[in-house]
């Protein structure tokens, strides 16, 4: 286990109802012969995450009788039909006193990520200050690395579905982009016809 390793947690936003999905979550979407959760879980690990907080809202009981989740930091978001950013203001609240100097925040529903892409943003982690981003043909995307000096200008203006978007706006001139394109590809499982994606 390197160091990187342990500084850097993963963070897997995994509390979305699937209201445009006939309100199935997410999670629980098979792909692979196993749900969402699991796969994506499996890919922050592969991709260098030693810890992992998972947080969860929709049919969140249901989630954890159903995914296998060992040694995952489960984290439920009651808020969490408020968007994104109430689930990412949980996720970073989870890792207040673990030790972690920045996190790696990927998204349950974009099971096209794999470990590659994972990992080239998991190396760019260079302090508490660093701020990465994968990048797929120049436009920035998931997953991204936020250091702990981050974490509470995140917070704050994490509101709806806009997740970090307005923070990673305002700092854009800080943002190491890491290409990965070539290994990934970042499409959503957010309608019915995305569904072709999962196998």
């Amino acid at each position: 286990m390197t160091e990187n390793n342990e500084q850097v947690a993963g963070l897997l936003l995994a509390a979305g109802g699937g209201r445009r999905l006939g309100g199935r979550p997410k999670a629980l979407l098979t792909h692979q012969g196993h749900p969402l959760v699991e796969h994506a879980v499996g890919t922050l690990r592969a991709g260098g995450c030693t810890r992992v907080h998972v947080v969860l809202g929709a049919a969140a009981d249901t989630v954890r009788e159903r995914a296998l989740l060992p040694g995952c930091v489960l984290v439920d978001n009651p808020d969490w039909a408020q968007g994104m950013g109430s689930s990412l203001r949980a996720g970073l609240d989870s890792l207040a006193g673990t030790g972690a100097r920045a996190v790696l925040v990927s998204l349950v529903d974009q099971p096209g990520i794999g470990p590659e892409a994972v990992a080239r943003v998991h190396a760019a982690y260079a302090s508490d200050e660093t701020l990465a981003a994968a990048a797929y043909d120049g436009k920035r995307g998931h997953p991204v690395l936020f250091g702990a000096r981050h974490w509470t200008a995140i917070a704050e203006t994490a509101t709806g579905d806009r997740g970090a978007r307005a923070y990673l706006k305002a700092h854009e001139d800080e943002i190491v982009l890491v290409e990965c394109g070539d290994v990934a590809q970042p499409y959503d499982i957010d309608t019915e016809s995305d569904l072709v994606h999962l196998e």
